[in-house]
């Protein structure tokens, strides 16, 4: 049986939820975060990245950029509590439900005998009667060109990509589409003439290979409309995270320290949303010649607190000694227990 694979995308999630809340919003440039002199931008609206406005962006570049642009706080509570709305009416429709982020997942309806294609406009339906909200949807028989479709005419939008349309549809798409492709390498392959998928397609098979590595095989066969990954539902949390990669690249201590509470956050919300604890704190950075670092805490004891995990990631921070200007930064916990087991235990 082929499978059928749908992923969903909310459309600008944080500054879309501002602008439901306070109509009087709408239609204006919202950003998201960014507010301080070393704040970074979160999300911002459609309205807004008409100015070149983008997430991970430096707030005072954004406004620059977008002189009229309505800087807002950052809200986790309210996102996850409408995006607790959202993945109920996901899991009305199925159980093989995997979250990606807080706005985003992929279903398989391969067991479903209604066509996906409604489905997909029941799910668009559903989150705007029930949030005000728009989400854009990509169908078809695999994850990459699901994910490939849900991007295709945001915002609002709705795709299908069939096995038939594969892979003449992919060969005139840019190669900044692919998922696997850093801006490196995109900048590399520019340089000899390779802008769309068909360019890469047509590239020596060896050169491919050098150029790819690992990962070669598996983005060849993406290119192709090829990929077998299931949709995983369930998955027992191991770890708990969240990383961006930086609009430019930096060595800016207080600026990273940003993120990281940001970070810090949104992972201490989770905890406890979850009532679970953890014990390890983890940061990852990539630098600016794509190597990676990471170093981690573990405690004597388990937390969900914000105050301790920043600080203990604020501290790791510090502790790497790098030369080179960073490019992404990430944060995680894991080592994670039931609140309610450590609590028993402690008893």
């Amino acid at each position: 049986m082929n499978r059928k694979i749908i992923h969903v995308d909310m459309d600008a999630f944080f500054a879309s939820v501002e602008q439901v809340d306070n109509p009087s919003l709408k239609g204006k440039p919202v950003i998201v975060g960014g507010r301080t002199s070393k704040g970074v931008v979160c999300t911002c609206s459609y309205e807004a990245r008409r100015y070149g406005v983008r997430s991970a962006m430096p707030g005072f570049i954004a406004a620059q950029k977008c002189p009229n642009g309505i800087f807002l706080p950052v809200r986790h509570s309210r996102y996850k509590e409408v995006s607790n709305q959202i993945f109920d009416i996901l899991y009305n429709i199925t159980e093989i439900v995997e979250p990606l982020s807080i706005d985003e997942a992929y279903l398989d309806v391969s067991a479903i005998d209604t066509p996906p294609i409604e489905i997909g406009h029941y799910i668009k339906n559903e989150v705007f009667k029930k949030t005000g909200l728009t989400i854009s949807v990509g169908i078809s028989h695999n994850k990459f060109l699901a994910k490939l479709g849900s991007d295709w005419n945001k915002p609002d939008g709705i795709k299908v990509i069939t096995e038939e349309m594969v892979p003449e549809i992919l060969r005139p798409l840019s190669i900044k589409t692919v998922y696997g492709i850093g801006k490196k390498t995109i900048d590399k392959l520019n340089n000899i003439g390779v802008y769309t998928v068909n360019d890469l397609l047509n590239l020596p098979k060896d050169y491919f290979v050098e150029l790819f590595s690992n990962q070669s095989w598996e983005l060849y066969n993406r290119l192709l409309g090829i990929d077998n990954r299931p949709v995983q539902p369930n998955r027992q949390t191991k770890s708990l995270g969240r990383e961006t990669t930086l609009s430019s690249n930096t060595d800016d201590i207080e600026y990273l320290m940003h993120f990281l509470s940001l970070f810090s956050k949104d992972i201490s919300y989770t905890l406890k949303k979850q009532d679970i604890l953890s014990k390890t704190i983890t940061i990852k950075i990539k630098t600016s010649d794509f190597s990676n670092h990471t170093k981690s805490k573990t405690i004597h004891h388990y937390t969900d607190s914000y105050d301790e995990i920043y600080t203990i990631a604020c501290s790791l921070l510090k502790e790497i000694n790098i030369h080179d200007d960073i490019r992404l930064i990430g944060l995680s916990v894991s080592n994670l227990s039931d609140k309610k087991i450590e609590q028993l235990t402690f008893l």
